[in-house]
């Protein structure tokens, strides 16, 4: 697989889209159940991790997968052909409507139900030549994978899926925060660096190859992100266009940037790893699914940096996002000088340099999964009350009419 939006799910192919004024005005943010279960699928095909989080996941659920795979060799060919080396067949990857939040059940249900006489003729295009035999005479693959994405949904997905969904959403969140401030060619360019990229005059570069053009004027466009480390492009005839990313709070991520021992020593150390986390603004959630801290242990931290004036809260539609005021950037980028000061003002920010897919991959920085644990130190002596729960954008977030990217 190519890195970010360079698979897609069928025939033909883009290197770039042309994007009309409304249908990037009406641009969406959702989250799938069902692309995480294919990029999971992608992540136990490849059988590679691209950081701690992802290879105990892969530890956990690849013998099983390996053994289900075995028990039924169909399976096994119509997964690697239909998980070709630059296109995903086109009944494996169907585009999310971007109506409402649907279920797996509800999702899967189209692939289920695509049109059977299709599945080997999309397989063809997948692998760039002829299929084996047993799948040219297996009657309905379209209903046999469907099967298989269940199968990975119910035994690898579903049993952390609250937890992957809370940062899919803090990563919509991050987004359309990122959007309102930067405009389109800041928001897009983030998604996926060096694949993904805003061109100017509505153009968007969706992957680096040399293919022709593809009109978006009046379908509607879908941002998606997934969990695990791939992505891709699909789309509807006309009417809708989805580019599946990877996100940027990865399953596992309960080291992140280093915390400098003095910091640690001043603040205590859970707290100042929420401190140096907040580069970029992040919700409360967001902070708890990266940390692994509770709720009400990142609420009194972040309300003691705000006393503090070491951060600042500001809205993004109905969620609430905090990043570091000018006196908490000095004080994060002084203790890391004081750390190595050999290193440049600015600490690295968290997300690490760009995410690659399963068969073109750059090593990401190293993430443990464990959760952070206060230190006795860290409790506050009296019942300090935190703003609530920050609100998420919800499932579907609109990404609103803003600036057209750089024009």
């Amino acid at each position: 697989m190519g890195a970010c939006a360079e698979v897609k799910g069928g025939a033909g192919g883009v290197g770039w889209w042309q994007i009309g004024t409304d249908s990037l005005a009406g641009s969406r943010f959702v989250v799938s159940p069902l692309a995480e279960t294919v990029a999971a699928l992608k992540t136990l095909h490849a059988a590679v991790g691209t950081h701690p989080g992802e290879r105990a996941w892969l530890a956990a659920h690849l013998p099983a997968y390996r053994e289900r795979l075995a028990a039924e060799p169909l399976d096994a060919l119509l997964v690697r052909a239909a998980l070709g080396p630059t296109w995903n067949a086109d009944f494996l990857t169907p585009t999310p409507t971007g109506e409402r939040e649907r279920s797996f059940e509800e999702e899967v249900a189209a692939v289920r139900d695509a049109e059977p006489g299709d599945a080997v003729p999309q397989l063809e295009v997948a692998v760039g030549g002829p299929v084996p035999e047993p799948l040219r005479s297996a009657g309905d693959l379209p209903r046999r994978m469907a099967e298989v994405l269940t199968w990975v949904w119910r035994e690898t997905v579903l049993p952390d899926w609250p937890r992957r969904r809370r940062v899919l959403e803090a990563d919509v969140v991050a987004r359309t925060a990122r959007l309102g401030r930067g405009g389109w060619a800041a928001a897009l360019d983030e998604l996926c660096p060096g694949r993904l990229r805003w061109l100017g005059d509505g153009r968007l570069q969706v992957n680096t190859r040399a293919y022709p053009p593809r009109s978006v004027d009046g379908g509607r466009l879908l941002f998606v992100p997934v969990t695990p480390s791939t992505g891709w492009v699909s789309w509807e005839g006309t009417e809708r266009f989805a580019v599946v990313y990877a996100c940027a709070g990865v399953l596992a991520d309960g080291a992140g940037p280093v915390v400098p021992e003095g910091l640690g020593a001043l603040l205590g150390t859970a707290r100042a790893g929420v401190l140096v986390r907040l580069q970029d603004p992040k919700s409360t959630s967001q902070l708890v699914a990266l940390t692994g801290q509770g709720l009400g242990s990142v609420g009194r931290h972040l309300k003691i940096l705000r006393d503090a004036g070491l951060v600042r809260r500001g809205r993004a539609g109905r969620s609430v996002l905090y990043e570091w005021t000018e006196a908490g950037a000095v004080l994060v980028r002084a203790a890391d000088r004081s750390r190595d000061p050999g290193r440049a003002d600015t600490p690295a920010r968290p997300g690490g340099p760009e995410r690659t897919a399963v068969r073109e991959r750059t090593p990401g920085p190293e993430r443990t999964a464990g959760p952070e644990r206060t230190a006795g130190p860290e409790r506050t002596a009296g019942p300090e009350r935190t703003a609530g729960p920050e609100r998420t954008a919800g499932p579907e977030r609109t990404a609103g009419p803003g600036p057209a990217g750089g024009r």
